[in-house]
């Protein structure tokens, strides 16, 4: 064979046999990722078939308006029963002692029961040798509606103790 540019005719028919190789090569590697590109872009679409993305793109945020509603009237309900719970009269303080003093036995007693906003009643039951007298102040606030005994403020102090 001949000579071109002072090289070799097999020379150059072996480069370029070379160079064949490697872009067939890099035809064959972009064929596979171009396979593999469309194989996820079905799964992607699913069912869709691609046919209209904007379709589903509109559903797609329909949807996701929807559940920011949802989500708003939930965290509203939420609110609600957390409120609910904090008018709940959970709170109880016991405080039991012997009202007159003579050692027998501390029958006697003032329990308070209250919300998380210190509204609710104290019951006092003064216990006697014959008799129990059973007494309810009511407490708005934290404000009693009587003077309270100092019992009955132990028995409120004990919830305002509490976590």
């Amino acid at each position: 064979m001949g000579e071109i540019f002072g090289i070799e005719g097999e020379l150059i028919l072996l480069i370029t046999l070379v160079l064949l190789v490697l872009i067939m090569l890099m035809l064959l590697i972009l064929w596979i990722k171009l396979s593999s590109m469309k194989k996820r872009y079905n799964r992607m679409l699913g069912s869709s078939g691609g046919n209209n993305i904007e379709e589903l793109l509109v559903e797609i945020q329909e949807k996701l308006q929807l559940q920011e509603m949802q989500s708003v009237e939930l965290f509203g309900q939420i609110e609600a029963i957390s409120n609910r719970i904090k008018k709940t009269k959970s709170k109880l303080g016991v405080h039991r002692y012997d009202a007159f003093g003579d050692g027998r036995s501390n029958l006697s007693f003032s329990i308070a029961i209250l919300d998380e906003y210190q509204t609710g009643i104290v019951l006092t039951g003064i216990h006697g040798r014959d008799q129990t007298y059973m007494y309810a102040k009511k407490l708005e606030n934290g404000q009693p509606e009587y003077t309270l005994s100092p019992e009955e403020k132990e028995a409120v102090n004990q919830i305002s103790m509490l976590p």
